[in-house]
């Protein structure tokens, strides 16, 4: 016998019995608190702004009076085309690096961290969310999950090829230990509360 085998056989023979049962995670976010206000503080918190809306018209209003609307606007929303772009998923990535604003849905959003999560069927382009100089992301205020736990069981076994969760614009506290937002990607992060 080799002696990485006379090690493994060792290793199998002094597992430590299975002594607890584990633990009931049904009790993650059974906390009782206000969602959509603990998801606006936390969003303060990290760098990005709350907008609450009532429909896509005011998007559009907040969007024209907020950015310069000459400057490059993308989004997958058709309910946006008044004020940006969307026949740019096909672009080669490289010709989005000028975007200055992206607009994009989240699936839902997490309460106590501010996350927002995000697949490439609403995204365009893998890209365009890392890219673009200022980030915009929509979701409805009753797709705001409290804890990651729910986050998690709500996203399931869903078939996707890419996602991820968003929160708050880039960041770093490296550089003589004071924040630095807008690091090494979006300088700024709106997300817009729909009702």
């Amino acid at each position: 016998m080799s002696s990485k085998a006379e090690i493994l056989k060792k290793i199998k023979q002094n597992q430590p019995a299975l002594i607890a049962d584990l633990p009931d995670l049904k009790v993650l976010g059974s906390e009782q608190f206000d969602v959509l206000e603990t998801y606006k503080m936390v969003l303060k918190n990290i760098g990005g702004d709350p907008v609450e809306v009532a429909d896509y018209a005011e998007i559009v209003n907040y969007i024209k009076t907020n950015y310069k609307i000459e400057k490059r606007i993308i989004t997958t929303i058709p309910e946006l085309s008044e004020i940006a772009r969307l026949d740019w998923t096909n672009d080669d990535p490289h010709s989005l690096q000028n975007v200055e604003l992206t607009v994009i849905k989240a699936h839902f959003g997490v309460a106590e961290n501010s996350a927002l999560w995000v697949t490439d069927d609403v995204l365009g382009q893998r890209i365009s969310p890392f890219i673009a100089q200022y980030l915009a992301i929509i979701v409805h205020k009753k797709d705001i999950v409290a804890t990651m736990q729910q986050a998690y069981d709500r996203i399931g076994n869903q078939e996707y090829g890419f996602g991820t969760f968003i929160a708050g614009p880039s960041k770093t506290a490296d550089i003589e230990q004071s924040l630095v937002l807008g690091a090494h990607g979006a300088r700024g992060l709106i997300v817009f509360l729909l009702d």
